[in-house]
């Protein structure tokens, strides 16, 4: 227990030092390089914000004091332009809140490591490459969806792996209200309450109260994206909100399933199937590689090995983490933009139990691994100080 407390006090100080040294490396150089956008410039805030306003935060931000006005504003999810809005200094909360967001993000992702591994120097060792993130600036420094979509998962997980479901469902309701891909995230609970004990026990549960258990779970997650849905419906495609509908509606309201979600990243950002897979997006499909290439390795690895019948328990544990981690690293290989996987993949602590496993296992892969996330970190966070994609 003492080591663990150690453990913890360590990872909370050096959480907050990787943080600090993000901001100050973001401030010196967004001070110091010329801007590719001056939009940070028009904006009345503090000199210390200006690195917070890059990219979605002006969406959040004008989403936060106006609500949704625009179509493609439909593309974001109200749980961070809600958090905004609460209060009129919104950098200075982000500057304050997501710190102890992050830390405790640190800290819960030792405890689920530990919880599954049942080795404390191992979660630690996950806890600390959890610092060396694919994209600093988004994760640890503005506010950002991701940070919290993040925390919630992990909560989330921590308490599936705990066999508290109810309080599981509450965080991955809570993510859900962040991005849209929390949906994802009931496949947690679907696996711990139905699945699991199928394959236990090659029975299904003989009790309704599980089935009524997972029906009523599954439709909490999915109760803030049904909810976005329906507000953009009735926004564009009835008469109710006069700002926006028009006389026939858009097109997109006569489709069998009416979603404003899929309508907007089909026409502002080109999402669809192998849309991404052009010639001149193959820069974006390099820097994405790594992510992808330890998640699917890994997941792999387990797979293998829970198939052949001498998966170890702690690995049998991970096996929801693996098919989640598959499931969505092909919605953003084929369906996507990939290089968003430099934000999502630190929501799911399969990447970073698979860098442990290659620090462990495979000791010139691991030196790889790190020296690509220092570097490119350090390069991302350059990016988005001067405005610069990807982010």
């Amino acid at each position: 227990m003492n080591l663990e407390r150690q453990h913890t006090t360590r990872l909370v100080f050096l959480s907050f030092l990787s943080r600090t040294f993000i901001y100050l490396f973001a401030y010196w150089s967004s001070s110091s390089l010329p801007l590719f956008d001056a939009s940070p410039n028009l904006v009345l805030i503090s000199r210390w914000s200006k690195p917070l306003l890059r990219w979605d935060v002006f969406h959040f931000a004008h989403i936060a004091e106006h609500g949704y006005v625009y179509e493609h504003e439909w593309a974001f999810f109200p749980g961070l332009p809600l958090l905004m809005s609460l209060v009129k200094n919104w950098d200075m909360l982000f500057a304050t809140s997501m710190v102890a967001i992050a830390c405790d993000t640190t800290v819960v992702l030792y405890r689920l490591t530990l919880h599954h591994f049942g080795s404390s120097n191992l979660a630690f060792l996950t806890a600390l490459l959890s610092l060396l993130s694919s994209s600093p600036a988004t994760l640890r420094l503005a506010p950002y969806a991701e940070p919290f979509f993040t925390y919630f998962s992990y909560r989330g997980m921590l308490f599936c792996a705990q066999s508290k479901w109810f309080f599981a469902t509450i965080c991955f309701c809570l993510a859900n209200t962040f991005r849209s891909n929390g949906i994802l995230l009931s496949g947690f609970i679907l696996w711990g309450l139905l699945v699991e004990p199928l394959i236990k026990t090659t029975k299904l549960p003989m009790r309704l109260s599980v089935y009524v258990k997972s029906i009523a779970y599954t439709a909490m997650i999915f109760a803030p994206f049904i909810y976005h849905q329906t507000t953009g419906y009735l926004a564009f495609c009835t008469g109710s909100d006069n700002k926006h509908v028009q006389t026939a509606g858009p097109s997109w309201c006569s489709q069998s399933l009416p979603l404003i979600y899929s309508h907007v990243q089909s026409t502002y950002w080109n999402l669809g199937l192998l849309r991404y897979w052009t010639l001149a997006q193959l820069p974006n499909f390099i820097i994405a590689a790594p992510p992808f290439i330890v998640m699917i390795a890994y997941s792999v690895h387990i797979l293998r090995k829970w198939m052949r019948g001498d998966a170890s328990q702690s690995e049998v544990a991970l096996i929801p983490h693996t098919i989640h981690a598959c499931v969505l690293c092909c919605m953003l290989l084929f369906n996507s933009h990939v290089q968003i996987v430099l934000r999502l993949a630190p929501s799911m602590p399969l990447i970073y139990w698979a860098a442990a496993w290659l620090v462990m296992d495979h000791a010139s892969a691991a030196k790889w691994w790190v020296c690509w996330s220092i570097i490119w970190g350090s390069l991302s966070s350059l990016l988005w100080s001067t405005f610069l994609p990807p982010a």
